[in-house]
């Protein structure tokens, strides 16, 4: 390898999705990029392979890909990626939840019928979700448009304005005041009893939401609800397909995916991002940009050692927080699971085993104390009831989420486990995992015939960004969500470092395959406009314009 420097436009550190899709636009735009990443396989957390046994194809990291589907880069290149080999299996029985009792309430790809079913178990909750399915309307109309724009922006503000004006002022703020509330206090405002509520709390699990954490109301609302309008899909054949895409659109519009390349450094000259080195020594000159699709920790306080940046934004870095930690276990059954609240159940993409929201409580409070859950929260995800085309016929995939755990074990919640390290704890919490399954489907444990256990020491292993097994790519509490992600200041993708670009799940709109912060990145690079010049434009039009942009703005520095 030549010790001269390459130079292109653009270098992307990282092959997460968003990094991909970055790459991908700026291509497609013109401009030479080169995509370097670590591991000897692209795609970050969105990746599948023979975990368990040879044929059996498994989700390692991330399955449920809605997100992905309905992204902006999706929709835009979608023929682009059914070329290159991506296609969705869809699911129209997307989660449910089981009980202690043997009994499971069922969520379906359509609200009148989920209604029914809700109705079987309670005629108030059922009367509940269709008024919650309206206040999900609302919120279509009036906020879910700002998960496409930077924050703060033109477009945002322009976004938010439209919202209000056809929800209504009143309407408007009655929807705020239910999403900065708690899952616990949704569930207790639209259900009566405690498993509908549990359906709720459940979703807010699967980001850094306790039930009794504020701000944990969005998830659960969108979650539940686009899985009632739309069903939920994987990726055929495997999650690698989306990154496979990707690379290959990439490819073709000239740029370069390469993996095996570690960053060791980020190259500057006179406060300007100017290329990186590579583990080895080799160095690639980027003429107009770098974008790290990396956790902000991993820039400024290794990437960017020696480079001076303000102590103020040294200490935000600092104080970047994550969330707990999470366990997978992979299985692969020679039939399909046993859910003792009906056969029905091996049909639904997700079964969720909370089983109710003090449970949730209890496993997120032991977790954030150190403590092994004693009775966690078992997301299970039956990969081919949704997609067959995973294993040979007769033979079942469950990608299994256990949230949440510690990712420093200080105890075990239940005194059973003494092991204080994840090497020893990964073997008797499986089986603490397999027993919990075992109640809810007796005579699984006999179809297992293979597993495979990643701990939160083992996904960090796999992923840099997984710092302590946070599968979201740090806490998405308020406090650090929406303008304030990573930091107040800093959500526009831009980074004190000229020329250096922020990417990924540390950044809005935050964790899951949305993939669009990727997406915006390359617009702000392409339209040649920074985004404030934007934004204060889009104030200038009017009075509304004026006032939205003051509270987007208000924590900007």
């Amino acid at each position: 390898m030549s010790a001269s420097p390459t130079t292109v436009d653009a270098v992307v550190i990282g092959s997460g999705h968003n990094g991909l899709v970055a790459a991908a636009a700026l291509a497609k735009s013109g401009w030479s990029v080169v995509v370097l990443e670590a591991e000897d396989t692209p795609g970050g957390c969105i990746r599948s392979g023979e975990a368990t046994v040879p044929g059996v194809v498994h989700d390692l990291y991330s399955t449920n890909q809605n997100l992905f589907q309905q992204s902006p880069p999706y929709q835009a290149w979608e023929d682009d990626f059914e070329r290159h080999g991506l296609r969705f299996a869809h699911s129209d029985t997307p989660f449910c939840n089981v009980f202690e009792d043997g009994t499971a309430l069922r969520v379906v790809a359509d609200i009148d019928r989920t209604a029914d079913l809700l109705a079987q178990h309670s005629a108030a909750d059922a009367e509940g979700l269709r008024r919650l399915n309206e206040r999900f309307e609302d919120f279509q109309t009036a906020f879910l448009p700002l998960y496409n724009y930077a924050l703060p922006s033109a477009g945002a503000a322009a976004a938010v304005a439209k919202g209000v004006a056809s929800v209504g002022v009143e309407r408007t703020l009655e929807l705020a005041r239910m999403l900065l509330g708690s899952t616990r206090e949704l569930g207790a405002s639209y259900f009566e009893t405690e498993k509908a509520q549990a359906l709720l709390a459940t979703w807010g699990m699967h980001m850094d939401f306790g039930p009794d954490v504020s701000g944990g109301a969005v998830f659960p609302l969108m979650e539940t609800f686009s899985n009632i309008a739309g069903g939920m899909v994987v990726a055929e054949g495997g999650a690698s397909k989306i990154p496979q895409a990707l690379c290959a659109m990439i490819e073709e519009n000239g740029g370069t995916v390469r993996t095996g390349a570690r960053v060791t450094r980020i190259l500057t000259d006179d406060g300007r991002a100017t290329g990186v080195e590579i583990e080895g020594g080799e160095r690639i000159r980027a003429e107009k940009a770098v974008i790290a699709n990396l956790m902000p920790q991993a820039i400024f306080d290794g990437l960017l050692d020696g480079v001076e940046t303000p102590e103020p934004f040294q200490h935000k870095v600092e104080g970047y927080q994550h969330g707990p930690g999470t366990f997978m276990l992979h299985l692969t059954l020679d039939g399909p699971v046993p859910w003792a609240a009906g056969d029905d159940l091996a049909r639904f993409a997700y079964v969720h085993i909370p089983p109710t929201v003090d449970d949730l409580a209890r496993t997120y409070q032991q977790s954030l104390a150190g403590l092994l859950p004693d009775s966690p929260l078992l997301i299970v995800g039956q990969t081919t009831a949704v997609d067959p085309t995973r294993a040979p016929d007769g033979t079942h995939v469950l990608w299994i989420q256990v949230r949440s755990v510690p990712g420093t074990i200080q105890g075990d919640a239940a005194d059973e486990i003494d092991a204080t390290d994840w090497d020893g704890a990964t073997g008797p919490f499986t089986e603490r995992v397999l027993d919990k399954l075992e109640r809810f489907a007796p005579g699984v444990r006999e179809r297992i015939v293979g597993q495979h256990a990643m701990s939160p020491m083992d996904l960090e292993r796999h992923n840099a960004n997984l710092v302590g097994g946070d599968s979201i790519g740090g806490s998405a509490h308020f406090r650090q969500n929406f303008l304030f992600r990573p930091f107040p200041g800093w959500s526009r993708y831009e980074m004190p470092v000229e020329d250096l670009y922020l990417c990924g799940a540390a950044t809005w709109p935050g964790p899951g395959n949305n993939a669009t912060s990727g997406w915006l990145v390359a617009e702000r690079l392409t339209s040649g406009v920074p985004w404030k010049e934007v934004a204060l434009g889009a104030a200038a039009t009017g009075a509304t314009g004026a006032a939205l942009w003051s509270l987007l703005s208000s924590s900007d520095e």
